[in-house]
């Protein structure tokens, strides 16, 4: 049995892509997150910082985006999400996997919070190393491990898809544009923002962003 704790318009998202990519069943369990202390103090069992996503598979917790990204697709290997051990792609799955949740995110928070440090000052490195490296990858490469489509795409896509185009950081270069595009033109993709969409609008949070014009 796999269970997935998910919040709405939140990191989990790319997770939540890659379920519908593995077309596997697995109980959804919703975390409020924007309550006026973040999530309800007993999900701490679940993820120590309170934070989502998490997945349970079998008895087994797992949390961290990279780890669940790279667990359920090799979990599901039917799927051929995963790059097997000697795969040539497999360097770059694991690679990207990981640079999303170590550098992308923590250089795109530093950024939106107009966080001023050296480079030597965070294991991150800086905002510019960043784009600058995740253009170089993308122009050579159609897909984050490569020539294919993997379940790094669920994880990479949906953080350029999300700082891009809604939180406005990740500067919109083409290389950029046309990765996105590739990602939001599959079906797995389009059919999950539907279902976080109808989830968000549920919830009191949202609706205030909507209703002002924030986010939609």
């Amino acid at each position: 049995m796999l269970k997935f704790y998910h919040a709405p318009f939140s990191r989990s998202f790319g997770v939540f892509w890659l379920l519908a990519e593995l077309g596997i069943e697995y109980e959804m369990v919703e975390v409020d997150i924007h309550g006026d202390h973040g999530a309800p103090e007993q999900f701490r069992q679940i993820q120590p910082s309170k934070k989502v996503p998490a997945i349970d598979h079998n008895g087994s917790l797992i949390t961290e985006r990279a780890a669940i990204t790279i667990y359920l697709a090799e979990a599901f290997p039917q799927t051929g999400l995963a790059p097997a051990i000697g795969d040539p792609d497999r360097a770059k799955f694991l690679t990207w996997n990981v640079y999303c949740d170590s550098v992308f995110d923590p250089v795109l928070c530093a950024r939106a919070h107009d966080l001023v440090y050296r480079n030597m000052d965070y294991p991150f490195g800086l905002f510019d190393d960043m784009v600058d490296n995740v253009e170089r990858h993308l122009e050579q490469n159609e897909f984050a491990a490569g020539s294919r489509f993997t379940a790094a795409d669920t994880h990479l896509g949906s953080s350029i898809l999300y700082t891009m185009d809604m939180m406005k950081l990740l500067p919109e270069r083409p290389a950029f544009r046309d990765y996105a595009n590739r990602m939001a033109a599959r079906e797995a993709y389009q059919a999950t923002s539907q279902r976080d969409y109808g989830m968000a609008i549920k919830l009191p949070h949202f609706q205030k962003q909507f209703g002002s014009g924030q986010a939609g």
